[in-house]
């Protein structure tokens, strides 16, 4: 579900203006003193009303549809800023309830639009800690439309592995981490067959970067990443950090901003008024019951939704999109418990 949230601010950023930007102005399904009404009539959102999941691999095994996660309703968001607004403010009507959006809806993209989205950009990158090797954990399980092994690297996997890092437990901080997917050429190199968008279309890495200040080697490999040649597509950033600096806000802004300045550095185009450079910050989800008792102070979830409101101000003059993610995982079973 996360995922198909950050999908939805990418695809604004480059969107179908037939499609994405098409004001609905009226639902013949309107249903009187409902709390919410059902999604509109139109063949673009007939994706949401059905299980995405439902030819992925493993599906029964793993026993989720995203019908789980997400439950659809009218109106669409018409733009990215209230797509944000209502992906950060929205939540559950129960523990565990699928996830609604505050005042109007998002897609739930098919695989083959989210290969369509990330094949607009040259790479798609995303920056930070664990979370974000969540983030891209989860997109590469639906580039690959696997639910048991789609976000690591099955293809090298010794029996015991294949027991232990499957389905939700492939998400496993401990045991399943260092075979996690990290880049899209991996897959191409070792398992193609697997990836379900066209061959070389589409660029999706992680760069691990957790916290501030940062190593001289993650700097390097950063600046390497980026080169200094304007790509044939624009990059797209994807950020994420805080909890490995204890929510220290100052050190969050300044690992950020270290970032841009490299990028800007590397690639002085970015410059510009003009530059098409679109960048999202994700800030941590909530705490979960078994977050240690040491860290409840400091990243509780006082303090994290201070951070999230804070992370909100500064981004805006930066010209960085944020999400939130505390309302949408307070009220959801926390696989770690963190």
């Amino acid at each position: 579900m996360f995922i198909s949230l950050l999908l939805k601010t990418l695809s604004f950023t480059d969107c179908h203006p037939d499609l994405l930007q098409r004001k609905v102005l009226f639902n013949n399904t309107f249903l009187p003193k409902a709390a919410f009404q059902p999604p509109e009539p139109i063949p673009y959102r007939v994706p949401d009303t059905a299980d995405a999941f439902s030819d992925y691999k493993y599906r029964s095994a793993c026993n989720i549809s995203s019908l789980d996660l997400h439950t659809p309703f009218s109106p669409l968001c018409q733009d990215r800023k209230a797509l944000l607004e209502a992906m950060s403010g929205g939540g559950r009507i129960g523990y565990d309830a699928p996830f609604m959006p505050r005042g109007c809806d998002m897609r739930w993209f098919t695989t083959e639009e989210i290969c369509d989205i990330l094949g607009r950009f040259e790479k798609v990158i995303v920056i930070g800690d664990s979370m974000m090797r969540h983030v891209i954990g989860s997109l590469n399980v639906m580039i690959r439309k696997d639910l048991g092994y789609g976000a690591v690297t099955d293809w090298n996997f010794t029996p015991k592995e294949r027991q232990d890092c499957f389905c939700n437990f492939q998400f496993n901080v401990k045991a399943c981490s260092v075979q996690g997917i990290f880049k899209t050429a991996d897959v191409m190199k070792n398992d193609p067959g697997s990836l379900t968008c066209p061959s070389g279309s589409i660029d999706l890495m992680i760069e691990q970067m957790v916290r501030f200040p940062m190593p001289p080697e993650e700097l390097t490999r950063f600046r390497t990443l980026l080169g200094t040649i304007k790509p044939r597509k624009p990059h797209a950033f994807i950020f994420g950090h805080g909890l490995w600096n204890g929510l220290d806000l100052q050190a969050t802004l300044d690992w950020l901003d270290l970032l841009l300045d490299i990028a800007t550095e590397q690639l002085p185009y970015l410059r510009k008024p003009a530059a098409f450079w679109p960048r999202l910050f994700i800030t941590p989800n909530a705490a979960g019951p078994r977050k240690p008792d040491e860290f409840l102070l400091t990243q509780g979830n006082k303090a994290l939704v201070l951070f999230e409101e804070s992370v909100g101000f500064e981004m805006a003059p930066r010209g960085v999109d944020h999400l939130g993610t505390w309302n949408m995982s307070v009220q959801s079973n926390i696989y770690d418990g963190v």
